[in-house]
């Protein structure tokens, strides 16, 4: 049936889930208005209606747990808001661990929710059998129970933000498929139904599982996949009464909710089903799929010893349903890449009714600003590279990831599923001398190297795990004698052109209108001053730069500069990362064993710190740039492919006499939070200025031309920061810091720790952290301060300080 829509609209929201709901409801609530939703069956059919609906607010990250705890206040206040019923309730939820690994868990992450407002309760088994009489804690050991915790009802919520988006002007039509997504190349511009074309300033792709293949259709990238998720509604039974808490019991795998004095069951399991490898048929509607009861067997059996009393229970429901995961069980969220006025908000991983609240949110101020989203990073869209919409490989990782929200999150856990994807040309030889590899970003990396009669394979644990011994040999190697690292993974883009100079001179803090051959570390900032990339430019020629960044900002760095190029400059970018493969020679030895291979002088006076050129290395030529990111003299070689492999069997070769030592990045790590150097996406972010995090060395306020982010730069400098990052070195050598612990100051919290790592030659753990103070932050006021940082409850005290712990005058890199 025909219906009455608009010929054009500011927004077009494709999908009428929870979450395209949610969006709808805050673009109304922002004044954003001339907003049609567009759903192409009914509100909530197609994975929304048979959610669990729990709501919980402890997330991995300050910033999504803030985004849960909103949505948790939103639900709270939406039926008196709007009238529509949502059986929202907070009755809180209990987390069981049945082993000290995942108490260990459990306890970190009660000590994280300190710093993001957030009560936590520390149980024992007798404290937790008197919250939840029904089940047997004779194999737990601990667990946390957080009050404000929840529960709703997934369809009424979704109606519930329908209603309120109405009532703020949101046109919604139901039964109306979108068939195209209108573009011009460059930005969305509507789409079209069959009753008709909306043109449009912005379209959101919020189709939930569907999402995939819509985007596609118009060359962007939205890695998900559809996994059957089970559960089992049992007939009422007694003892089962409304205030019961929501109980996850992770290594049960699974989960209960009271639902009307039934239990309802959900699984989690570690090897789940992929659905819909050949798409997802357009007539879905509240449907389910077909039953596997053996699937879902293991998972039953092991609730009937949880909760003893399911087995007199009768079973009124079993239930199959698709939901979307994604390839690290971050949801997607932002503007498309590559397709300005496109947003994507797709891929929830069974949270979707717990983040649609904060999700919805930000997305319609990013809408209405037209600025990318803030400190988000874990969800952010751009984190995503292409080759991840392979449906091979989604199809093999989300058969893990679905597993993964409910398995031990141990610290540097790796996947299993789909790896090998990307490998550098030293891959094979490096496996051959012992390297355990980790992925990341698609890269197979070495993180540390087994010794001789172990076996590459972590033994996971929040301690000391099984390579921390063979690391420190790695770290103490780059102290004292010279390490090799494979740093292929670098992203390496070209900018040439006349304007080159020009472009990235406005984009970037730093000056980089240097002499060719100079390497220049500098941030790319927002007109706030937030740090929006971290990376080297090196100028190969006047016309010619060589920028480099980390493998995780491939997209997004390119992204950033492209969309800063005017249309009228004469300059390009090209991505060469798959041309150039790097390899990073480190340590005090590292001159004496390139000058071995090499006719060029290497020396200080003729090749000083910060200088890249080409050099004879072997039989081939390489681009050497003195720069290091572990605090040790040293280059980074950056080698065109098809000499890789030749230049690497030089260095080994030749590295025999001088002790040459393999080394991962675990190493890379420990060695680089020693010197204090900055890791983006944990120390710095889109929401940290370079004076706030101690960089203020890499900003040239009064270069000619400015750059972007200047003005908001000079307003802090003549207000002061109100936060500002600090190194912590831990008094007690035994406790292990990773990130979110929180920082004591005179037993006050006043900030946590972005990231840690064993510092093997200050001879405890390090970490990186903001201290914060609203009346303004100091060297004084940070030297005055008592510091403690709290791991898993218990507080330990620690040494701050503004300059790095090791080789604060950086003698050692300039040697």
């Amino acid at each position: 049936m025909a219906q009455d829509l608009p010929r054009s609209a500011r927004v077009v929201i494709v999908g009428g889930g929870v979450v395209g709901c949610s969006v709808a409801y805050h673009l109304a609530r922002a004044g954003v208005n001339d907003v049609v939703l567009l759903e192409r069956r009914e509100l909530t059919c197609g994975t929304t209606w048979h959610a669990a609906g729990l709501i919980g607010q402890l997330r991995p990250s300050k910033r999504m747990t803030e985004l849960a705890k909103y949505t948790a206040e939103l639900y709270t206040g939406l039926e008196a808001e709007t009238g529509q019923a949502t059986g929202f309730k907070q009755n809180g939820s209990i987390s069981l661990a049945t082993h000290e690994g995942r108490f260990e868990e459990l306890k970190r992450s009660a000590s994280m929710a300190k710093v993001f407002d957030l009560r936590v309760d520390v149980l024992g088994p007798d404290e937790i059998k008197e919250r939840y009489p029904l089940i047997s804690v004779d194999d737990v050991v601990g667990g946390i129970f957080i009050p404000s915790d929840g529960q709703t009802n997934p369809i009424d919520v979704s109606r519930a933000l329908a209603k309120g988006a109405r009532d703020g002007g949101v046109l919604i039509r139901e039964g109306v498929s979108v068939t195209a997504i209108r573009h011009d190349g460059e930005r969305a511009t509507g789409v079209e139904t069959p009753e008709g074309v909306i043109a449009a300033e912005t379209v959101v792709l919020s189709a939930g599982m569907w999402t995939r293949e819509l985007a596609a259709t118009i060359g962007v990238h939205v890695p998900l996949h559809a996994c059957e998720h089970f559960y089992v509604m049992t007939d009422p039974f007694e003892g089962v009464t409304p205030d019961l808490p929501v109980l996850r019991d992770y290594d049960g795998c699974a989960y209960y909710k009271e639902d009307a004095g039934k239990i309802l069951l959900g699984a989690f399991e570690p090897d789940a089903k992929p659905w819909g490898m050949d798409g997802i048929p357009e007539d879905f509607c509240f449907d389910q799929l077909p039953d596997d009861f053996e699937h879902f067997e293991p998972v039953l059996t092991h609730a009937l010893k949880r909760m003893p009393a399911l087995a007199d229970a009768g079973i009124q429901t079993f239930f199959c349903g698709p939901e979307s995961f994604t390839p690290d069980d971050r949801y997607h969220l932002g503007e498309a890449p590559g397709l300005s006025g496109c947003y994507i908000a797709a891929g929830f991983n069974s949270i979707g009714i717990q983040s649609a609240g904060g999700a919805g949110k930000v997305l319609a101020e990013c809408i209405k600003t037209g600025r990318p989203l803030l400190d988000m990073w874990d969800v952010d869209i751009r984190r995503n590279l292409p080759f991840q919409t392979n449906r091979r490989y989604l199809r093999e990782r989300v058969s893990e990831t679905l597993g993964l929200l409910y398995d031990d999150h141990w610290p540097f856990r790796q996947y299993a599923t789909a790896r090998g994807v990307r490998r550098s040309p030293f891959h094979d030889r490096l496996a051959a001398r012992g390297a355990c590899h980790g992925e990341a970003f698609g890269w197979e990396r070495p993180n540390w190297y087994a010794t001789e009669g172990m076996e590459p394979r972590y033994e996971y644990s929040f301690g000391r795990q099984n390579w921390f011994d063979c690391s420190a040999e790695e770290h103490r190697a780059v102290r004292e004698g010279v390490g090799l690292f494979d740093q292929t993974s670098f992203a390496k883009f070209r900018l040439q052109g006349r304007d080159a100079a020009k472009v990235l001179g406005r984009v970037s803090a730093n000056e980089v209108d240097v002499p060719p051959g100079r390497i220049v570390y500098t941030q790319w900032l927002n007109d706030a001053g937030g740090i929006e990339a971290d990376l080297t430019v090196t100028r190969l020629a006047e016309d010619d730069y060589l920028i480099v960044t980390s493998g995780e900002f491939q997209v997004r760095d390119a992204l950033w500069l492209t969309r800063h190029i005017p249309e009228d400059a004469h300059a390009v970018l090209t991505d060469v990362t798959s041309g150039l493969a790097v390899l990073s020679v480190m340590g005090p030895r590292a001159r004496e064993l390139l000058q071995s291979l090499s006719p060029d002088d290497l020396g200080n006076e003729a090749f000083p710190f910060g200088t890249s050129r080409e050099i004879e290395l072997g039989y081939a030529r390489a681009r050497a740039s003195r720069i290091t990111y572990v605090g040790e003299l040293g280059w980074e070689l950056y080698i065109p492919t098809e000499f890789a492999a030749g230049i690497y069997d030089a260095l080994v070769e030749a590295g025999e006499d001088v002790g040459l030592r393999h080394v991962g990045m675990h190493a890379m790590n420990s060695l680089r939070i020693e010197k204090a150097y900055r890791h983006y996406g944990h120390d710095i972010s889109d929401a940290d200025t370079p004076l706030e995090a101690g960089l203020g060395f890499a900003v040239k306020l009064d270069k000619p031309g400015g750059f972007i982010g200047r003005d908001a730069l000079l307003r802090q400098r003549e207000e002061g920061v109100r936060q500002r990052l600090v190194q912590f070195l831990l008094e007690d050598p035994g406790p292990l810091l990773y990130h979110n612990e929180p920082i004591w100051r005179d037993d006050a919290i006043c900030g946590y720790v972005r990231s840690g790592m064993y510092g093997h030659t200050l001879g405890g753990a390090v970490g990186l952290g903001y201290v914060e103070n609203a009346a303004g932050v100091d060297s004084d006021y940070v030297t005055a301060g008592r510091y403690e940082i709290e791991v898993a409850g218990v507080r330990y005290p620690a040494k701050a300080s503004l300059r790095p712990l090791y080789d604060p005058g950086s003698k050692r890199i300039k040697a």
